[in-house]
This record gives C-alpha cells, structure tokens and sequence, in this order.
C-alpha cells in the first residue's frame, strides 16, 4: 500500500492512528496515556477522531476498517490517476498530429508558391 496513506496524522504532531487505537482500547501505558491526553486537551481533530473511535462498539474490527477504508481510497486514487493520464495522452498525441499536419501545410504552400515562381 502507497507509504502515503498510512496515516493521516503523519505530518502533524499528533499521535498516530495506532496511538489513539491503542488509548481507546485501554492498551497503552500511563505514561503513554497521559501523552495522549495532554494532546487531546489542545488538538481538535484528535479529540474528535478519539471521540469517534469511542463510539464504535467493535473496538477491535476498528484496523480492519481502516485497512479497507485505505486500500477503497487508494483503488479511487488509482483509478482517477489512470483516467486523468490517459486523457493527457490523448491531448499530447492531438497536440503532436495538429503539429505535424501543420508542418507539412507548410511544406506544401513552399513548395506549390516556389514552382509556381518558375
């Protein structure tokens, strides 16, 4: 899976996915939840996203939906990707044909105005 999308609170500060799991199921040490919760004091969208998790009864299906919910995202992306470069060929290869095309208007005006000269 693309290093990416491994966790959305990589270029934060915050704790990872695995952290908050880790604090909602009570797995972490004290120390490790006191870290957590002195973050969760100042960060919304941590406390939010922790909030979140609370709610969810089947605490430990919790990495499997995230590992789907990932791999559904990156399918998308993936799609979107090939769709967006496909349509960039088509127009570099229009753009090469029109070029072309022109090229050998061009030619041919040359040469039909030079014998015409003669």
């Amino acid at each position: 899976m693309n290093e990416h999308f491994n966790d959305i609170f990589v270029t934060t500060s915050c704790p990872s996915q695995q952290q908050l799991l880790d604090y909602v199921q009570g797995k972490l040490t004290a120390e490790e939840q006191h870290e957590v919760e002195m973050h969760l004091a100042d960060c919304e969208l941590c406390s939010d996203a922790l909030e979140g998790l609370a709610a969810i009864k089947e605490k430990e299906k919790i990495p499997g939906w995230i590992r789907e919910m990932k791999w559904e995202l990156l399918k998308k992306l993936h799609k979107r990707y090939r769709t967006r470069r496909k349509s960039d060929n088509y127009i570099y290869l229009t753009v090469i044909i029109l070029s072309v095309l022109f090229l050998l208007l061009a030619l041919f005006w040359a040469y039909h105005f030079s014998a015409l000269r003669r």
